[in-house]
């Protein structure tokens, strides 16, 4: 079972700028879609993403953060431009 908190941690650790600089991050899992949900606000802006099947998992025991990371800064990138 994933912690919410460790995988808030690992974001940020992936992504120290979030946080920091007025964006805020957020994680749930979400029971209909049986997947992790990040959320990420700056001033105004929300924006919200899923990640795919296993990606937290890998990511949290040291395997794989790649794809987690791509999606994140994908996130990231998005709400920077609005």
């Amino acid at each position: 079972m994933i912690d919410k908190n460790e995988l808030c941690q690992k974001i940020r650790e992936i992504y120290p700028d979030i946080g920091e600089c007025g964006i805020d991050v957020d994680v749930a899992f979400d029971e209909t879609n049986q997947r992790w949900a990040v959320d990420l606000k700056k001033g105004s802006r929300r924006m919200k993403t899923f990640l795919e099947e296993g990606d937290a998992e890998f990511c949290l025991q040291g395997r794989q953060c790649l794809s987690l990371g791509v999606e994140i800064g994908q996130l990231r990138d998005t709400i920077e431009r609005m």
